[in-house]
């Protein structure tokens, strides 16, 4: 799904961003491509959203659209690229809030959306900086309960360890025992 900004770019024939986009002379805009396809199909030279007849055989392609487009797709590729900020799945666009109803970042489209009716946002920003305290509290209980364990680990350790030299120990009185009983030769 397109985002809204994407909308304004957005070629009414093949649905796509613009490429090369034309100016028709009833102000529509379509990509140079898809007019030439339409009128090789139809045979008539007019405009495929509004059927008006072209005054024009060839016609001039807008520089500024194809600019905007141009830039709008970089910028696009560019945050998406970057993964330095985090893009709606269904809009493409910045994840700039979070719905304190549903525990998600949303976009503001979502946020506008009927799915987040009479829900409550904060900024992200915000919301990131109180879980983040959330977080290192928890982490700090962590890595305590962490090194607790780890002290218990090293006294099972010694422990082990002690059992093993006993064991050992006996082992071999257990061993002169039975060779002076006769048992073992």
């Amino acid at each position: 799904m397109a985002s809204p900004a994407e909308y304004d770019y957005m070629c009414s024939v093949c649905r796509e961003i613009f490429k090369d986009p034309v100016v028709l002379s009833c102000g529509h805009s379509v990509c140079k491509e898809c007019l030439q396809q339409c009128w090789r199909t139809k045979e008539t030279q007019e405009c495929p959203v509004c059927r008006r007849r072209s005054s024009r055989d060839d016609p001039p392609v807008s520089l500024t659209l194809k600019n905007l487009c141009e830039s709008f797709l970089k910028k696009k590729n560019e945050r998406r690229s970057s993964g330095s900020e985090d893009i709606c799945s269904l809009h493409s666009e910045k994840l700039d809030f979070f719905c304190l109803e549903d525990k998600q970042s949303v976009c503001l489209v979502c946020r506008d959306s009927q799915q987040h009716e009479n829900h409550k946002f904060r900024p992200i920003d915000e919301v990131v900086s109180s879980y983040k305290e959330e977080l290192n509290t928890a982490l700090k209980s962590l890595q305590e309960n962490l090194n607790h364990k780890k002290n218990i680990k090293g006294e099972f350790e010694k422990t082990v360890q002690h059992i093993k030299c006993f064991c050992a120990g006996e082992g071999v009185a257990c061993t002169e025992i039975l060779i002076d009983l006769g048992l073992i030769g």
